[in-house]
């Protein structure tokens, strides 16, 4: 029978055993967690050279940036229609002619023929004729076959159904912009909410869509309804009553939202299959 000695010893001896294991699997811990780590490391200094090295060539843009943001060139008439070289319109019909003397008189009927039904636009040089040469321009390049009217709004303040943009999304344009030739004889309306003058855009107006002073391009509104907005938008022909009607018709059938439930898509679709200049 073991003496109490040698119980003591044995138990010491297993201790020391159970300590010696302990501290392997804590080395083996260690190692693992160093080893994890540099593989993370690894991976991303990986993931960073990576981007760095085969993402966009910040150093290359930064030397050209006509590539990004050129403003392309401008005619030399006194419409000065600037290019935008970084947005080429999926129809490229090139820029309007733009001589010494712009036609500032007389009217251009246009015809929009629409799934929906005609609608007569009557062009005024008298009143924007810069913009007017323009539209006309791509009117003749058949610029606007084909394409949607995007936006039908149908607010208290702001009932207009707006067309022109050949991509159909509220982001195309003819690849140049068009000065502005803002109205001068429009009837005051009350202020908005932040005491901001507006003027009263009355039913049957026709004018241009833009993004901020002198962005104009292919996009316009024809107003249905009186509307009241900031004097920010050109004036350049009016609606017949008949295309009105048409106009009527879509805005009854109501509104897919998008903006917000008075501001979207037409649930009615209307594409513009063509327009034409009246002989």
């Amino acid at each position: 029978m073991p003496s109490n000695e040698q119980r003591r010893q044995a138990a010491k001896r297993k201790l020391e055993r159970q300590l010696a294991r302990r501290a392997e699997r804590a080395k083996r811990r260690r190692i693992w967690g160093v080893g994890l780590t540099v593989i993370v490391v690894v991976a991303v200094v990986g993931l960073v050279y990576w981007l760095t090295n085969l993402g966009p060539d910040k150093s290359q843009a930064a030397a050209n940036p006509s590539d990004t943001q050129s403003a392309g060139t401008t005619t030399k008439g006194p419409c000065a229609y600037a290019e935008s070289a970084a947005a080429q319109p999926p129809k490229n019909v090139g820029m309007p002619e733009d001589p010494a003397k712009t036609p500032n008189t007389g009217t251009v009927k246009v015809t929009l023929k629409t799934n929906q039904g005609q609608i007569p636009l009557t062009l005024d040089r008298a009143k924007a004729p810069c913009t007017v040469q323009s539209m006309e321009h791509l009117v003749k390049e058949k610029f606007f076959d084909s394409t949607t009217c995007h936006r039908l709004t149908a607010s208290a303040g702001l009932k207009v159904l707006q067309c022109g943009d050949p991509k159909g999304d509220g982001t195309g344009g003819p690849g140049y912009s068009i000065p502005d030739e803002l109205p001068k004889d429009l009837a005051n309306a009350p202020a908005n909410a932040s005491g901001q003058p507006l003027k009263l855009y009355e039913r049957g107006m026709l004018a241009m869509a833009n993004s901020g002073p002198n962005s104009g391009g292919s996009q316009y509104f024809m107003v249905y309804g009186d509307s009241t907005l900031p004097p920010n938008y050109t004036v350049f022909g009016q609606v017949s009553e008949s295309g009105l009607r048409v106009i009527d018709k879509i805005a009854k059938a109501g509104i897919t939202p998008g903006n917000s439930p008075d501001d979207g898509a037409p649930k009615k679709p209307v594409q513009v299959q063509s327009a034409t200049i009246a002989k």
